[in-house]
């Protein structure tokens, strides 16, 4: 159930990413930052729902934590795209606290399944 909850938080996130990377396409002719944005927003949630279908905890554990770079490097280009004026403060804020709830999230994930698979010694 949890895992659905930060599936769907994930795939919001990707929506609004891919918006706000097109509205800066196309108002300020801006792509180096958002493609790079583009790119990491969106795999923090494919990455989740391939952990759905991974081969055993430890190839889980291992997609998660791929989403959890890519959440990193996600917060990484937005704030490049706030300090640099492409978007302001009251939208970095609210895409930032989405980015940060995943990130807690997949943290939380991670460090529950590694605890069960360190106890099983799978």
């Amino acid at each position: 159930m949890a895992e659905s909850i930060l599936l769907n938080k994930a795939k919001d996130f990707a929506v609004d990413i891919i918006n706000i990377c097109k509205r800066i396409k196309e108002t300020q002719r801006e792509s180096v930052l958002t493609n790079q944005l583009i790119r990491s927003g969106t795999s923090i949630g494919a990455n989740i729902h391939e952990s759905k279908y991974a081969q055993g905890t430890a190839d889980f554990i291992y997609k998660m934590r791929i989403s959890l770079k890519e959440c990193y490097e996600s917060e990484y280009w937005l704030e490049l795209l706030n300090r640099t004026g492409y978007i302001d403060d009251m939208e970095y804020k609210e895409i930032s606290n989405a980015c940060g709830q995943i990130r807690r999230m997949l943290i939380s994930s991670i460090n529950t399944v590694q605890a069960s698979f360190d106890n099983r010694g799978e």
